[in-house]
């Protein structure tokens, strides 16, 4: 069976899009299928697989996998790059509303490839000595340090990912610099194993964090520098808890072909 797809990137942060409102050519259970489609010497390569469905109620349903075949939780660059590919096949004009992993999501769709995905409140901020831990759509650990392009990403990031704490579920972990204007963010994410060029919750949990360094103010808007690009993250504060959060940057499609299954 040869399964038609899409190639999007956001930042960097690369993904297999696939359109199923009319015809399923995956399920869950084809754990080696969407493994091989993402793996990057075998198959087409991404850091994930999105799939595009009907849902009763909202513009679509994004069910997301992560590089390694299994369904994994919300992916912020993923979630802007189907909204711009449901867009472009003419599910709706400039605003959608979605259903996720984590729950409802919209999106704007505006000029120059632009995407901008409301994520998920948050409501809880776990503060130790020399790390953040919060949850915007799926985990993440916040770390400051002085210079992130200095950072062993992959060594220093699965270390904690398998250490005892975090081991059973895993965790994605952020190394966050401060800069004059804005944050720098590189990331190591879990199901993918490894670094990757940009992280939309990911960047969304270290602008939170990055916040509650900061007195005094209660709106935000943060620019975001990854190795894929630049992004942008707004959102309200109120003490520990932060609301109308939106990740906004570039949602780019890059090529589409026939994957034989």
């Amino acid at each position: 069976m040869k399964i038609p797809f899409e190639k999007y990137q956001g930042t960097g942060n690369d993904f297999v899009l696939i359109d199923q409102r009319k015809k399923k050519y995956l399920t869950r259970k084809d754990v080696k299928t969407i493994r091989q489609m993402c793996d990057r010497n075998f198959g087409i390569g991404a850091d994930g697989l999105i799939l595009l469905q009907k849902k009763k109620g909202f513009d679509f349903e994004m069910i997301y996998f992560n590089a390694d075949g299994n369904e994994s939780s919300m992916c912020g660059n993923g979630g802007r790059c189907i909204a711009h590919f449901a867009h472009q096949l003419g599910v709706f004009e400039k605003t959608a509303s979605f259903l996720a992993i984590d729950g409802p999501h919209e999106a704007k769709v505006k000029k120059k490839n632009w995407v901008e995905l409301k994520m998920k409140g948050v409501n809880k901020v776990t503060q130790n000595k020399d790390h953040f831990v919060l949850d915007t759509g799926s985990p993440h650990y916040i770390t400051f340090v002085k210079k992130a392009d200095k950072i062993d990403v992959k060594k220093e990031g699965s270390a904690i990912r398998y250490s005892p704490t975090f081991k059973k579920e895993g965790i994605n972990v952020n190394f966050v610099e401060e800069l004059k204007k804005g944050i720098k963010v590189v990331t190591y994410e879990r199901g993918v194993e490894n670094e990757t060029l940009s992280c939309g919750t990911g960047v969304t949990a270290a602008a939170i964090a990055y916040s509650l360094k900061q007195k005094g103010a209660s709106k935000f808007r943060i620019p975001i520098q990854s190795k894929g690009g630049k992004l942008e993250i707004k959102f309200e504060k109120k003490g520990n808890q932060f609301k109308n959060i939106w990740l906004c940057g570039p949602a780019t499609y890059v090529f589409k072909g026939f994957f034989e299954k």
